[in-house]
């Protein structure tokens, strides 16, 4: 290997990867990229269907905005709690996965690699484990780690499918909660940003692409 050349990161499978192997890593793909795919829609459906909009994204933004409208009594606090848990879940379970077929390997893949910042990481990883065993699926959006990490950990433990989804179900909830209940506090304010949103984005956004293609075209 060259001076300066990086060391490649090696896949967290071992030998030739096998139809699972690939599944597993198509779904984290689709995981990353279907968020964006869906960015396009937050000018259209925030001010009009913001129930939509969260369940079909369930992003913070989308949550607190249906909180908000809960509070001037345009939606229901109960939609704004529960309608972003599917899309929010959605690919939870695929690190769970993860974790229980490869191990340890997938924490240092998704970490970049090897390296003294890795296990420190990786250490830190097993001891919340450790310490909060399966109340750290719960807490996992309030933790101070990646919870795809702690989703990944615990398929690594050996927790069963089962168990994971009704806690990871149970801690998603109490993420939206929290989220709704402050857009709740947030009540008009947040709606009339919400709308500024909608009449303003689609420009911006619109705008991006043209400056992100006339980048491209000029390199």
């Amino acid at each position: 290997m060259a001076s300066g050349d990086s060391p490649r990161l090696s896949p967290p499978w071992s030998g030739r990867a096998q139809r699972e192997d690939k599944t597993i890593l198509a779904l984290m793909a689709l995981a990353g990229l279907l968020p964006l795919a869906l960015a396009p829609l937050i000018p259209a459906l925030v001010a009009s269907h913001p129930a939509l909009l969260e369940l079909i994204r369930g992003s913070t933004a989308s949550i607190i905005n249906m909180g908000a409208r809960a509070r001037i009594g345009e939606a229901s606090i109960v939609e704004a709690v529960l309608l972003g848990v599917p899309s929010l879940m959605l690919f939870d379970w695929v690190f769970w996965w993860a974790g229980r077929r490869w191990g340890d390997s997938v924490f240092v893949w998704l970490l970049g690699g090897p390296g003294p910042r890795t296990e420190r990481r990786l250490v830190r990883l097993h001891r919340l484990e450790s310490r909060f065993g399966p109340v750290a699926v719960v807490l996992a959006y309030l933790l101070p780690v990646p919870t795809v990490l702690i989703y990944a950990a615990v398929g690594d433990g050996g927790m069963r499918l089962w168990v994971f989804l009704i806690l990871d179900a149970l801690g998603t909830i109490l993420w939206t909660g929290l989220l709704a209940a402050a857009g709740w506090q947030l009540g008009h304010t947040a709606v009339d940003v919400a709308n500024a949103l909608s009449h303003y984005a689609l420009w911006v956004t619109l705008g991006l692409v043209v400056l992100l293609v006339a980048w491209r075209a000029r390199r």
